[in-house]
């Protein structure tokens, strides 16, 4: 049995990679004519909340985190986003400083859209304004059940339901049996639970010897998925 018929991915995940994935080719040609392709090392950022947008950035290759940092540079990771995936274009819509920064989990390739070029895409391209509207709305909906995670979740339950998500993205020519290896660092792990390290580092020790999971660096092995759904307790 498929883990997503146990788990609502569809709560807690933004599935902007919907948005660019079989578009008309005349829509993809306007919206990619002037693209240019970047490579970002693990931890460059890639924009910074209140900078002014340019374009947006398709993640073509890795993973990014989306994060708030506090006037003493802590963070709180919003979201994670994947191979596939669009991200920057809120403040475009909105016409407005970025809301957020975003930083490179791993080593990734980043192809950035200029600003002038998605607009007149948006405008042209019916499917494309259709699909950023529903993406848009089901990103409220996620973002409304991350904050009731925060009040209705323990700190164990909060890190067993980011593990299932991230086991998801980080899965590679996955085939049924298969374990799935998360790279993070604890600090960024730390960051998205809304968490102290220690307390993460902790948690992992307890799950490492209930043999839930392996860890070797900031590699975690989950091996049974079934039991980490029951912590969960989504």
């Amino acid at each position: 049995m498929s883990i997503r018929s146990l788990f609502p991915f569809e709560k807690w995940d933004f599935k902007s990679e919907s948005i660019m994935a079989g578009l008309p080719e005349e829509d993809y040609a306007l919206l990619t004519m002037h693209q240019t392709e970047h490579l970002y090392g693990k931890g460059e950022i890639i924009f910074r909340e209140g900078g002014f947008p340019t374009g947006i950035f398709f993640i073509k290759e890795g993973k990014v985190k989306k994060y708030k940092a506090d006037k003493d540079g802590r963070e709180q990771i919003i979201y994670v986003a994947n191979t596939g995936e669009l991200i920057g274009y809120h403040a475009i819509l909105a016409q407005d400083h970025y809301p957020d920064s975003a930083a490179a989990l791993e080593n990734s390739i980043i192809i950035f859209i200029p600003k002038e070029d998605f607009m007149e895409a948006m405008k042209l391209s019916e499917v494309l304004s259709k699909r950023l509207l529903k993406t848009l709305s089901h990103e409220f909906s996620v973002l409304a059940n991350s904050l009731s995670l925060f009040t209705q979740k323990s700190v164990k339950e909060r890190l067993a339901i980011q593990l299932i998500i991230l086991r998801e993205k980080y899965k590679v020519d996955f085939k049924p049996g298969m374990h799935v290896e998360i790279n993070m660092s604890r600090k960024d792990l730390a960051n998205l639970v809304g968490t102290a390290r220690e307390n993460v580092v902790r948690l992992l020790t307890e799950l490492k010897q209930a043999g839930i999971l392996e860890t070797t660096g900031s590699k975690i092995t989950i091996l049974e998925v079934e039991k980490l759904l029951l912590i969960a307790n989504s």
